[in-house]
């Protein structure tokens, strides 16, 4: 069965004889409409998208500030380690103008489902830093970082002092004493990687798969891909037409999927090309840029003409033609092609494995 695409990927189907084939390198697909048309909240990820480690990614902030001249823009982040308030405060320096309400963070979305756990004022163990940290103390429960406090709750998020000692405590907690095996464990996310400066890190998700070995259990999970930090986001800004802008198709682009509203995938962090083609039905994204400065460009339009014995997927300068289980690449380079890919392999109702794919799609 032929996947439901989002947005321009949904195929427009023709038909096209075998005469016709031969003039498909000049065809250029109608130019569609913008990707920020009738959005009235901008949600962007951080790492990857807007900077990464401390330096913003080329053509970030000008494009983001003229996306905030008429639309609100929202930052959301699994980042666990900084308080809103220092995240607002590194994307001021940055050259955008952001208030630590226009941050929503994964310790937030993770305090929202303690509150509706556990007793108010409960002790909590916290296993993070400074980020997770403010928001359980915000939000009026105790914070300790010791199993014998016989603490409520775990609640565990991504900080670069997060070591062994911390990871044991957790584990003590939750293995209890026999009696307590059901003690809430929350964590803040679990993204296996981090975008930083010099290449990528293990992130929160490799933490907190340490204690689920210790402990034969998964938390419940705040951030994305889950629903509770979109939701988080939607609440505080009242949207009813947001878009999320992500570099990760198993976290950014699936949570989005799950809340139900479109998505961009930015190729300036995690992933790239080759996982764009592969990606499964639940992680594909609405659309695909460069960098930001695609969202403030005509988005073309994606077009599958029917020819014996498959496809002709064309968008922008791109044809990518399909017959049978073989790709082949009739015209079009850069992201164009890339996007003509992605909607003839997810079209195709074929997985990525049983495709003959030319390089050229993805190098």
């Amino acid at each position: 069965m032929t996947p439901k695409l989002p947005g321009p990927f949904r195929r427009r189907k023709t038909t096209t004889s075998m005469t016709d084939i031969s003039s498909m390198t000049d065809i250029s697909a109608l130019a569609g409409t913008s990707v920020l048309a009738g959005i009235d909240l901008v949600l962007t990820d951080l790492d990857g998208v807007v900077y990464r480690g401390p330096t913003a990614l080329p053509h970030a902030v000008e494009t983001l500030n003229r996306i905030a001249e008429t639309s609100r823009v929202a930052y959301i982040t699994n980042n666990a380690s900084r308080t809103d308030a220092s995240v607002a405060a590194h994307l001021t320096e940055l050259g955008l103008t952001v208030v630590p309400t226009d941050v929503v963070t994964s310790p937030q979305a993770a305090v929202a489902i303690l509150k509706q756990t556990v007793d108010a004022g409960a002790v909590i163990l916290v296993v993070g830093g400074d980020g997770l940290v403010d928001e359980v103390s915000k939000a009026g429960f105790i914070v300790t970082r010791s199993a014998l406090d016989a603490p409520a709750a775990v609640i565990q998020g991504f900080a670069p002092e997060v070591g062994w000692v911390h990871l044991a405590e957790a584990a003590f907690a939750l293995n209890g004493d026999g009696a307590s095996g059901d003690l809430p464990w929350i964590a803040t996310n679990t993204d296996w990687t981090i975008p930083q400066s010099r290449g990528t890190a293990p992130g929160n998700g490799t933490l907190v798969s340490a204690v689920h070995t210790a402990v034969g259990r998964l938390p419940i999970v705040a951030g994305k891909p889950e629903v509770a930090i979109f939701t988080e986001a939607l609440d505080r800004f009242g949207s009813r037409a947001a878009l999320m802008i992500g570099d990760r198709l198993d976290t950014d682009i699936l949570g989005a999927n799950r809340s139900g509203i479109p998505s961009v995938l930015v190729l300036t962090g995690i992933d790239g090309p080759k996982q764009v083609l592969a990606a499964v039905e639940a992680e594909r994204p609405t659309f695909i840029v460069d960098d930001l400065r695609g969202l403030l460009e005509p988005y073309p339009a994606t077009e599958t003409r029917e020819i014996a014995g498959g496809t002709i997927t064309i968008v922008g300068n791109a044809a990518v033609r399909r017959v049978g289980n073989v790709l082949t690449v009739d015209s079009g380079n850069g992201i164009d092609l890339l996007r003509a890919g992605s909607a003839a392999i997810w079209n195709s109702g074929l997985a990525i494995y049983a495709l003959e794919v030319p390089p050229e799609l993805y190098s």
